[in-house]
């Protein structure tokens, strides 16, 4: 998948998502593939914003004023939230799989990982607002994902669509323990500096 490739699939997923979710079906993939063409550099978005935003703007913090993180806190962070991001997309794959025969659908892992890395698009092109932390609010754009999960399911996993909400249901609420023990975890590598006031 060239550059051009990512963007037209990116675009795709968000703007007419129940079609190309019949392209991503078809197209032959494999895991290395997906990471290197698709999930690498869009789960990249956010923690590369996260670092620009917070070490060049700040933020505003009630009572303190105006503060910056330290570029090497920063940096760290970036760091541990990327790999963790890269991991967190593979076991909400593997969780995908697994509880695809509990709902009438087909296992395959590949196809569980389409799922999880498309279905993710916006919540990572939504990671863009944290280039300016007072939009960072916005992010919260990166919900349609959960809407991307739900069209995606029945089709690359062959849920019947009586059980895709169920299936959705069940798949977010595992995603949300996921992503939060992710959080955890990020939180416990990371020291935070004593911010920095912005002049």
């Amino acid at each position: 998948m060239s550059a051009n490739s990512l963007v037209v699939h990116a675009r795709e997923i968000l703007v007419h998502p129940q079609q190309e979710w019949e392209v991503i079906d078809r197209e032959p993939a494999s895991v290395a593939g997906l990471y290197r063409t698709y999930i690498a550099p869009l789960a990249a978005i956010g923690p590369i914003a996260t670092l620009i935003g917070m070490s060049l703007f700040g933020v505003e913090l009630p009572f303190f004023g105006r503060y910056r993180a330290p570029f090497g806190s920063a940096l760290a962070s970036g760091v541990v939230r990327y790999a963790l991001a890269l991991g967190g997309v593979f076991v909400l794959a593997l969780v995908i799989d697994a509880l695809a025969p509990s709902f009438g659908g087909q296992r395959s892992r590949i196809q569980a990982l389409k799922v999880a890395a498309y279905a993710s698009t916006a919540a990572w092109l939504a990671g863009l607002f944290a280039l300016i932390p007072a939009l960072a609010i916005l992010g919260i754009l990166g919900l349609y994902s959960l809407y991307l999960l739900y069209l995606g399911l029945p089709v690359l996993m062959k849920v019947p669509k009586e059980k895709a909400l169920a299936y959705t249901a069940v798949v977010m609420i595992c995603a949300v323990v996921l992503f939060a023990v992710i959080g955890w975890i990020a939180a416990a590598f990371i020291r935070p500096g004593i911010p920095a006031p912005l002049s």
